[in-house]
């Protein structure tokens, strides 16, 4: 397949808490578009209500050594220091070759990672808030414990200091206002 045909990658990234799967959920329900959420892996436990193939792949550590093995990751990471997270190519080679854009929700290092691939058609958001405060309220409100809420407001603000390296930086003050401008951006490049 040339680059001509295949379909583009976004990547969604931002802090955690900040509304990538919020925001990527209403761009496919609402925008019509030739469009799909990539479905990550991890090794971190479920939250309550998440779904094993529709939130995340939940994996064990020796599946996800495997598969890097394997080869079947298009990026990984160990994220909080803790938990790897990555993107199995299955979730994005195979949908960009058929004609469906991806829609992958990732973060900073994944991103950082993916880029260094120089894929074809792939574009970055990241998406942040301006408000520390009400990032730590999304995430009290997740029912984080307290040590993971500071754990993850110290990535984030680690996280922020790459903004520049997107293509472009939307900042989620408003769920409508920012699905808007998420699902402009993507339009224009399908």
């Amino acid at each position: 397949m040339s680059n001509d045909t295949l379909a583009p990658l976004f990547v969604i990234a931002g802090p955690s808490g900040v509304g990538k799967t919020t925001i990527a959920e209403r761009v496919l329900a609402t925008s019509g578009l030739p469009l799909r959420r990539a479905i990550t892996a991890t090794t971190r436990a479920h939250r309550p209500g998440e779904v094993d193939g529709k939130d995340y792949h939940f994996w064990t550590v020796q599946q996800f050594h495997d598969a890097l093995a394997g080869n079947e990751m298009l990026e990984h990471a160990i994220v909080h220091g803790r938990d790897f997270y990555g993107t199995p190519r299955a979730e994005v080679e195979p949908f960009r070759i058929a004609g469906t854009g991806v829609l992958l929700l990732i973060d900073v290092q994944g991103a950082s990672h993916i880029r260094s691939l120089k894929l074809p058609k792939f574009y970055t958001i990241f998406l942040t808030v301006s408000d520390w405060s009400a990032l730590e309220k999304r995430l009290e409100l997740r029912g984080e414990a307290k040590e993971s809420i500071e754990r993850r407001l110290r990535s984030a603000h680690a996280e922020a200091t790459h903004a520049n390296e997107f293509d472009v930086v939307i900042f989620n003050h408003d769920l409508d206002a920012t699905v808007a401008e998420c699902t402009n951006y993507i339009r224009a490049r399908l």
